[in-house]
């Protein structure tokens, strides 16, 4: 995915958690709006498909699935994530906790886009897509 410049793992620890997450959000959508298209779906149900991987609750069950195999770094960007108050509150369709699971999950994906590492950035989409082709459940 196109980047203007890496950061080094100590700079992305630096920006607040919100601006991690604020990243990580678009390149999650990215990654997930390419799939769609990878799939050949149709435009109607695109959005519909989409849904399932964009959504605060899908996001705060995946960052519980992947927590154990975080390293301390970022295991700390997740749980800054996680403790960052944005200035508006949770949607009203989203519990406050799924929603700062959520925030803790897209910091980290974020930070990973933010320094480079892809192969975990892949390995977690690759994991997620996967389960749910693989019938494991919708995350809805």
């Amino acid at each position: 995915m196109l980047r203007t410049e890496t950061l080094t793992c100590a700079e992305a620890g630096l920006l607040n958690p919100l601006q991690l997450a604020y990243i990580g959000d678009a390149v999650w959508e990215t990654l997930i709006r390419c799939e769609m298209i990878r799939r050949r779906i149709n435009l109607h149900h695109m959005h519909i498909e989409s849904v399932k991987y964009v959504n605060a609750h899908a996001q705060a069950e995946w960052m519980r699935e992947m927590e154990p195999l975080l390293d301390e770094r970022e295991t700390e960007i997740a749980r800054r994530g996680r403790n960052a108050h944005a200035r508006h509150p949770a949607p009203r369709n989203q519990s406050p906790g799924d929603y700062a699971a959520a925030s803790a999950f897209e910091a980290v994906i974020g930070y990973w886009y933010l320094t480079g590492s892809e192969e975990k950035l892949k390995s977690v989409f690759d994991m997620i897509i996967g389960g749910l082709e693989n019938g494991r459940g919708e995350k809805t």
